[in-house]
């Protein structure tokens, strides 16, 4: 398995974060998230990085209990970048001075302008004279620390840029990651370029790694999948298959919740075109069965997610001489788990096929996933093959139509549902708009309205149309369509779906967690 060049990330707290190792991997360099808690002196020495980052974060470095790094992070050798509080820590720790905000703070965007020096790593930048930033700060630099100079300042921050050049130390009081500093991603290539990252982490390096990763750990043992369909199961399950064949076994739980022709889909892909060994479970009449008369969307989340629990065990047992179990956690997930204040950790996002499986059956977690952002993810599925179709698809959730149907669930409804989604996503496609939307949906109302249409009196349901832009799922915006896309849209789904006569569009914004219906 290849070594790759790693950059270590210490996080204080900064909403950010996650971003910053996004730029990073951009640039084609491995680099892990750790809370400032977990690195210690016997951590650096096992992580050996090659450069380190300090994050920001909301705490003064003054404060009781301020979060520090470790002393002996400076004295590895290796360059050290410091970002907002990062920089308040550095220059705190290496004899510069910090003091509270009296009329310095800045939250928002502001305007650096250079030093009399020149910088390697402000390569790129002041080409126009003066770069837009972002700052997020309340305390600020008043004295910078032995061996440091100014390389550039704002109006609020006389000390926006500094550098150590003989240590390679760099500081900056903004946040070069976020979208609102347009040049902080030629800043961070020209760090990771002084520091002597060869940009090796690239998708067919990591596909190599994994495979080789997979058979050392599962040797002949087999390995039961939780197959959902979504990007992650998907390309877990084929990466794992490509590494150890017909040890692995996967299940594919169908709730009778799904979109239309879907199961059939899944089947097709996976054991046809695959050849990968699946049970379909489909025990669509015991899911709907259970939630009849069911209105509560809670109750409606709850009720599906213990079945699944109990229909993956079912099946699972028919598995002989299972050792392992799958899951497609990503980094993001991993990262969450761990909480930067140092108490309790944060509950992982249960994967929804899988959730409290490995303790129940006694089963050991293989995730080679668990690494990887989700564009990365979808990186390395066109690397192993997988077709566009499934790589792109909008995220679908766990509990499926369930919550895309609010009050009662029926079958009629299910139905209804079906049809008019596959007509709306259709009518996306057929404009070229379908990679432009981050989710669309259908969800029928649980109203029936009357309506005219011919000659004929209706007393039908209406159905609204859902479509957000977003970048990660933790906020959304409506999707800006014409006039004519939404008339033609409902023209459609009035004339094509027997069961709906009105069609709304939603255009309201979402923030985290109510981006679906229920």
């Amino acid at each position: 398995m290849t070594q790759h060049d790693r950059l270590l990330i210490i996080d204080f707290g900064s909403q950010v974060t996650q971003l910053i190792a996004r730029r990073l991997r951009e640039l084609n360099v491995y680099c892990e998230i750790h809370p400032f808690q977990n690195v210690t002196d016997a951590f650096l020495a096992e992580f050996k990085p090659k450069a380190v980052i300090f994050s920001g974060g909301p705490s003064s470095v003054f404060a009781d209990g301020a979060p520090m790094p470790p002393k002996t992070v400076f004295d590895l050798g290796v360059p050290i970048l410091g970002i907002c509080y990062g920089q308040q820590v550095m220059m705190h720790c290496l004899g510069g001075k910090v003091e509270r905000g009296h009329g310095t703070a800045e939250f928002g965007r502001a305007y650096v302008t250079p030093g009399e020096h020149k910088l390697s790593l402000l390569d790129g930048w002041f080409e126009d004279a003066r770069e837009q930033v972002w700052m997020s700060h309340g305390d600020h630099v008043s004295e910078i620390a032995p061996g440091f100079e100014v390389y550039g300042t704002s109006p609020n921050a006389p000390f926006a840029i500094t550098a150590d050049t003989s240590r390679q130390f760099y500081a900056v009081q903004f946040h070069p990651e976020v979208h609102h500093t347009p040049n902080g991603k030629k800043l961070y290539e020209n760090f990771v370029r002084l520091a002597g990252f060869t940009g090796d982490w690239t998708m067919g390096a990591y596909r190599d790694d994994a495979i080789a990763k997979i058979r050392e750990q599962v040797g002949d043992k087999k390995v039961i999948c939780g197959l959902s369909g979504g990007v992650d199961s998907s390309v877990a399950a084929v990466l794992i298959h490509e590494a150890i064949g017909d040890q692995l076994t996967c299940v594919f739980v169908d709730h009778g919740l799904l979109r239309l022709n879907e199961a059939d889909e899944v089947v097709s892909m996976f054991r046809d075109h695959y050849n990968i060994p699946l049970i379909h479970a489909d025990e669509s009449d015991l899911f709907l069965g259970a939630l009849e008369g069911v209105s509560d969307p809670e109750t409606k989340r709850k009720t599906i997610g213990k079945l699944f629990i109990d229909v993956f065990q079912k099946y699972a047992n028919e598995i002989e001489g299972a050792e392992f179990l799958a899951q497609g956690t990503l980094y993001p997930d991993v990262i969450e788990s761990v909480s930067f204040s140092g108490g309790p950790s944060v509950t992982i996002k249960s994967h929804h096929n899988v959730g409290g499986l490995p303790e129940k059956m006694g089963l050991k977690l293989v995730e080679p996933l668990r690494e990887l952002f989700k564009d990365e993810v979808r990186a390395l599925g066109r690397e192993l093959g997988l077709p566009n179709s499934f790589i792109g698809r909008h995220p679908f959730p766990g509990p499926g139509l369930a919550i895309r149907c609010p009050g009662e669930i029926t079958r009629d409804k299910l139905e209804i549902l079906r049809k008019a989604d596959a007509v709306y996503i259709d009518q996306i496609r057929k404009h070229g708009l379908y990679d432009d939307i981050w989710q669309a949906f259908v969800a029928i109302l649980p109203v029936r309205t009357v309506g005219v249409m011919g000659d004929y009196r209706t007393y039908d349901y209406a159905c609204a149309l859902r479509a957000v832009t977003s970048v990660d799922g933790m906020t959304a915006d409506y999707y800006p369509f014409s006039h004519e896309f939404l008339g033609e849209t409902a023209t459609r789904i009035i004339n094509e779906v027997q069961g709906i006569n009105r069609v709304t569009y939603d255009i309201t914004s979402k923030p985290p967690g109510t981006i679906e219906w229920e």
